[in-house]
């Protein structure tokens, strides 16, 4: 466990005293975790500490931080230059596998210091036997604030795990002796701030009603709002009948949207054709605070969905299906269409923001596209309404194949931020699958898979075919669809020969095969060495 430690000298060889007690972390043969409070830091404090370090004749580390992208960025390239050296930064605009090499080198004492931003203070147990907290401040509403004192816990906590070491040290970087008392006071000696129950989030508070409804975990009104009263949640409310409320209200939300099925009212109605494609027969039921979700609803709550995304995608859904059919004609479908919509979903939030710099440009991008888009800005602000155009125009710029190097120049948007967007807009696109299916929008299902695929790959519509081949990428696709191999036919009616040049012997035989054309090693050397005076590489 973290304890404050007797006072002792660090020798001074920079202006950083952060980099000065990580030097002294190395002098004597200990590892450090130092936090700040932005990826940029992260990677320029790494950086200058690599320069005061010899360089490294094993570059085994960085060999395997390069290849985990095809094209490796610069942000990859500077990782790279400083791993070997055994320092190395951790932030969520690494790809995950970067994070795992950075991790794993860590626990077994390859890399003795990772610079990181707060991401690393949480689940993950290190040999650190300091921690050094460079940033007691962050950006937030009202300029730089103090974290909360429970993230310093959570950093301070990093270091002397027990698994590791008998203690360690958390160091907190002060400017002056003012400055020391008042962290000292706020940190070191002040109270935690009080634990607030997820559920006082009404997103969350109606994802878990619709799943434990869905689950039958509770079949009745009375139940439900049993348990609820039993929460952590209910007791930090403290007031049961207004809790009531919230929960009544949330019910008749989920009616409304068609995920609990409303029983009076099904029992009320004699028409025929009032029950649709979600509102099953149900057999007379005489409880009338039985609660029961929906074939629909069970789905939702299946893909772990906040409710009100799923109604907001069917509305949507709804409008661009009747834009398919041409019943609206002001507005026209494309890709954009789509990633527009899921890009207002709360799931992919916080949204890449727009910079005061880009303003213009994505003005520019709306008036040209404004066709194509169906979300509405808010009436009092439009903040969100843009930064979703702008990572709209990222995704499209993914699908015009444009790589992460180009991503990283032209947005500032870091690999793995980038692919944490990518996975939860595949999140987004498959349940948007389901739910189209259970609603029968044919023409949207299709749509919405090929842009699926499309998304998973980064690739224009053209290479679609060619993605059917096992060990075909966005790159090899494009390299065939360049020499005129656009489809699976080209593929069986393509020269051997000529394939091999374009993938690669292996690969070629392989395609080849998937396309049930066999051919073995064996006989294009046989083949290759008939040719007199002619030998294959392969020879070799």
């Amino acid at each position: 466990m973290s304890k404050i430690t007797d006072s002792r000298s660090i020798l001074k060889k920079t202006n950083d005293e952060t980099i000065n007690v990580a030097l002294d972390t190395l002098s004597i043969g200990k590892q450090a975790i130092i936090f700040v409070n932005t990826k940029r830091s992260a990677e320029s404090i790494a950086e200058k500490i690599s320069k005061q370090l010899e360089i490294s004749k094993d570059n085994s580390l960085s060999k395997k931080i390069l290849s985990v992208l095809s094209h490796p960025t610069k942000q990859c390239k500077r990782l790279a230059d400083i791993i070997d050296k055994g320092i190395a930064f951790h932030h969520s605009g690494l790809l995950a596998e970067q994070r795992r090499i950075v991790e794993e080198n860590f626990k077994n004492g390859k890399i003795k210091l990772i610079v990181a931003t707060p991401t690393l203070a949480i689940g993950l147990d290190l040999p650190a036997f300091r921690v050094i907290i460079r940033d007691l401040k962050r950006y937030g509403l009202w300029g730089m604030e103090y974290i909360p004192v429970l993230e310093y816990h959570q950093q301070a906590g990093r270091a002397g795990r027990p698994s590791y070491d008998n203690y360690g040290e958390a160091i907190i970087i002060a400017n002056d002796e003012k400055q020391k008392k008042e962290l000292i006071d706020r940190y070191i000696n002040g109270e935690p701030e009080d634990i607030i129950s997820k559920l006082a989030s009404e997103p969350i508070l109606r994802t878990y009603i619709l799943s434990i409804i869905s689950s039958e975990f509770v079949r009745s009104d009375k139940e439900l709002k049993d348990f609820f009263n039993k929460t952590f949640y209910a007791y930090q409310y403290g007031d049961l009948k207004k809790l009531n409320i919230i929960i009544n209200k949330i019910i008749e939300q989920l009616q409304e949207w068609l995920f609990l099925k409303d029983i009076e009212k099904i029992k009320n109605d004699n028409s025929e054709d009032f029950v649709s494609a979600l509102k099953i027969s149900l057999k007379e039921n005489k409880q009338d605070n039985k609660i029961e979700a929906t074939p629909l609803g069970k789905r939702v709550s299946e893909l772990y969905l906040d409710p009100y995304t799923a109604y907001m995608l069917i509305e949507n859904m709804k409008i661009i299906d009747n834009i398919i059919s041409s019943k609206i004609t002001i507005k026209k479908f494309s890709e954009l269409t789509l990633i527009n919509v899921f890009c207002n979903c709360l799931e992919l939030r916080p949204l890449l923001r727009v910079k005061t710099s880009e303003y213009d440009e994505i003005k520019e991008y709306l008036n040209i596209n404004e066709e194509y888009i169906i979300t509405e800005p808010e009436e009092y602000d439009d903040t969100d309404f843009f930064n979703a155009i702008k990572t709209s125009k990222v995704f499209m710029d993914w699908l015009d194949e444009k790589d992460e190097e180009y991503i990283l120049e032209k947005y500032d948007v870091r690999p793995g931020e980038f692919y944490g967007k990518l996975e939860i807009m595949d999140w987004i696109i498959y349940s948007c699958i389901e739910i189209s299916r259970i609603l029968k929008f044919r023409e949207i299902t299709k749509e919405l898979t090929k842009l699926r695929i499309r998304l998973k790959y980064g690739v224009k519509e053209e290479l679609l075919p060619l993605l059917k081949l096992k060990n075909i990428g966005r790159v090899r696709a494009r390299m065939l669809f360049k020499n005129g191999i656009k489809d699976i036919a080209d593929v069986k009616k393509v020269e051997f020969s000529n394939l091999s040049k374009i993938l690669g012997t292996n690969i070629a035989i392989d395609v080849k095969r998937q396309v049930g054309q066999e051919f073995s090693e064996e006989k294009i050397k046989v083949k290759e060495n008939k040719r007199k005076g002619q030998i294959s590489l392969n020879d070799y």
